[in-house]
């Protein structure tokens, strides 16, 4: 299992981190929502878990709660910006199929 990061991704975090002034990196988790029943999560980590893993890519670390690391192995998190719209795109390989809008997916 594996998290990788794009360098677009993985500047961006480094940026968000870089303004926070504190964290260790960033959890990827994947939790029930929207229609197709799964989404993902992102959010600023202080502290790790006994139970977490944590890849480092590019200077980031991606830390993966045990709960997530089946449905998030070998994810690539993405980073796009195009006109107003950006955000950050999961391209995960085991995603089965993903709703219309696309913020939700299924394994």
């Amino acid at each position: 299992m594996a998290i990788t990061l794009t360098s677009k991704a993985a500047e961006r975090m480094s940026d968000y981190l870089a303004n926070r002034g504190s964290g260790v990196g960033v959890r990827l988790s994947v939790q029930t929502t929207g229609c197709s029943g799964l989404g993902y999560n992102m959010e600023f980590v202080d502290a790790v878990n006994e139970d977490d893993t944590t890849f480092d890519d590019k200077g980031v670390k991606t830390i993966v709660d045990a709960k997530s690391s089946a449905r998030a192995s070998n994810t690539e998190v993405d980073y796009q910006k195009e006109g107003l719209n950006e955000g950050f795109e999961f391209n995960n390989p085991n995603s089965k199929a993903e709703c219309g809008c696309g913020e939700s997916f299924t394994v």
